[in-house]
């Protein structure tokens, strides 16, 4: 028989390792006016990095439900429509469909609305008037809204029938059986699976420096060219990163323990 083992009750040695780490890179920073310059240049794309992560995401979050509510639809249009826009988006890579959005897509985009806009009397909308930054949000939430609608419709599918059944019972209508039954326990069920994607999203925004756009991975890339620092740029590039989703996990695990005693509550 396996031993009971809790994981969540280990000491976090791994974190330790992180934080002794991540101090010696700071004292780095610090103490080296290479690390120095290097935090410098790259900080300025966090702000770009988490605007993308954020505006991407939550895109990529209506999405999905979107695209898992019809895939739980009656109608078997809607159904095989969700089914055959899961399937293409993942089995593209990121990259391919990053790509493919910022140079086929949106001026695809621009040539419809330049034919739309016309006969109103509409000015002429140019390529370069579509940002590369919104060329690559778009790219993220089309493609991580794929696997948010799987992640939602094994939540929607994991309540209990029953619990629908007297929600109807009560003179309930969809909509509100779906806000005050459904959606809030398969939110709590799925909360783990959302908060894995987004730490994953935030690691993934650094592909939007292949169109230019100038996040954190890009700066590097810059940076490290104009001065041939490439140990210490990079490091410090691993460092910001790691902050960032490291902070993000430890926050994650902490909201899905409150909720699941909240849960534990409840119940008893």
């Amino acid at each position: 028989m396996a031993p009971n083992v809790q994981p969540d009750k280990d000491f976090p040695w791994w974190l330790v390792i992180v934080v002794i780490t991540g101090l010696w890179l700071f004292y780095e920073v610090w103490a080296s006016e290479i690390y120095s310059a290097a935090l410098h240049q790259l900080s300025k794309g966090i702000w770009i990095t988490i605007l993308v992560t954020l505006i991407a995401y939550f895109g990529a979050c209506v999405i999905g439900l979107g695209l898992a509510l019809a895939g739980l639809s009656r109608f078997i249009v809607l159904r095989q429509a969700a089914r055959l826009y899961i399937e293409v988006m993942r089995g593209v890579p990121i990259i391919v469909l990053l790509l493919y959005v910022a140079f086929v897509l949106s001026p695809a985009l621009v040539a419809a609305w330049n034919w739309l806009a016309t006969p109103f009397g509409a000015g002429e909308m140019r390529g370069r008037d579509f940002p590369l930054l919104w060329r690559a949000v778009i790219a993220l939430m089309l493609a991580y809204s794929a696997f948010l609608a799987e992640i939602f419709r094994a939540g929607l599918q994991a309540v209990d029938k029953g619990q629908v059944e007297a929600a109807k019972a009560l003179g309930l209508s969809g909509w509100q059986r779906f806000r005050h039954v459904v959606f809030p326990q398969a939110f709590r069920m799925v909360l783990p699976p959302l908060g894995n994607d987004f730490v994953a999203m935030v690691k993934d925004s650094s592909l939007v420096s292949v169109l230019g756009v100038t996040d954190i991975a890009q700066l590097a890339k810059v940076t490290a060219a104009g001065n041939f620092r490439y140990f210490e740029t990079y490091n410090v590039a691993a460092l910001l990163y790691l902050t960032m989703t490291i902070g993000l996990s430890l926050i994650l695990r902490r909201l899905e323990a409150r909720l699941r005693g909240r849960s534990g509550g409840s119940e008893r």
